[in-house]
This record gives C-alpha cells, structure tokens and sequence, in this order.
C-alpha cells in the first residue's frame, strides 16, 4: 500500500500470520492499529484492515521492515532486519514520503542500527524524509495504553501536516 509523495509511510514491522493470509495490514483482531490511526486523527472513521487502500487517499501507505511473514517479530534474525532496513532505506528514497513511521522502537533499533533510538521524531533522515518512531500497536505491547499511543500517533499526524 504505497504510492509517489505521500504524507506518511507506516512502517510495520512484518506480517503476522493472519495478516499473510488475508493480504491486509495489521489485520490481527487485538492488533491496535486501526483504532488508534482513527483516535489519534488520522482517519476520520474507523477502518478495518480490509479497507488498507482508503489510506492511499489520505496520503498515508503501509510497509513492512521485512517481508516474512511470522506468528512473533521476535522469529526475525538480526540479518533480516539489517537487510530490510537497507530495502525500506531503497523504497523511501524512491518513493519520498514526507515522513516514515516505523511502528516498533526494536524494529527501528535493529533495521537501522540505532541501539539508542526512543519513540518520537528522530535526527536520521532518508533524503528528504523525516522519520518517527511510534509504539508498536501490537496486543503484545502492554506497556503502552490506546490512549497513549493515539496521542503519540497525534503528534506525528500534526508535524506531518495531516489534518484531523
């Protein structure tokens, strides 16, 4: 789901396996993806996983870090990630989004070799685009409330010029 210019790129960080099977993003029930995209302004309704292409019409895409699907992101080897990292690096700087937003500190840390990176904008850019680290949306991820992760997604949407 990506597209020349957009706004934002989301970044996942690889298909589980309800989303392999179904060809659409974040498409775990618990995954809080979607819900948190609408709360934070992102969308102005909810969307389910099936209806990914109504982003493009925001300006926002989805992407993975690496492409193998898996039932944890904790499978994925360190190598994977340093070559998806390099693959997501291509695919920004042929597509120029505004910003990228990789869903996931660790998966951010480990594509790009940052040990120190913390959710929020970050210094790197690819080209001319900026990028954010927001908190993975993942049911897994208990350490950050619906609420909290909406305003981390609202700040990004605001520095990104998205209306709301």
């Amino acid at each position: 789901m990506v597209a020349d210019g957009l706004r934002v790129l989301f970044c996942g960080i690889n298909p589980g396996l309800m989303s392999a099977a179904t060809g659409h993003h974040f498409a775990r029930p618990g995954n809080r993806f979607w819900s948190v995209l609408h709360r934070s302004g992102f969308t102005p309704r909810l969307l389910v996983p099936a209806e990914q292409h109504e982003l493009l019409t925001y300006g926002l895409g989805i992407t993975n870090v690496v492409a193998r699907a898996t039932a944890r992101a904790d499978e994925l080897t360190a190598e994977e990630y340093v070559e998806g990292g390099r693959l997501l690096a291509e695919k920004v700087t042929r597509l120029r989004p505004g910003w990228l937003a990789v869903v996931g500190v660790t998966a951010y840390r480990a594509a790009f070799g940052d040990r120190t990176a913390k959710v929020g904008p970050q210094e790197r850019t690819i080209g001319d685009t900026r990028i954010w680290v927001l908190p993975n949306p993942s049911g897994l991820n208990a350490h950050w409330s619906p609420a909290a992760m909406a305003e981390e997604f609202r700040r990004l949407r605001e520095a990104a010029g998205v209306p709301g």
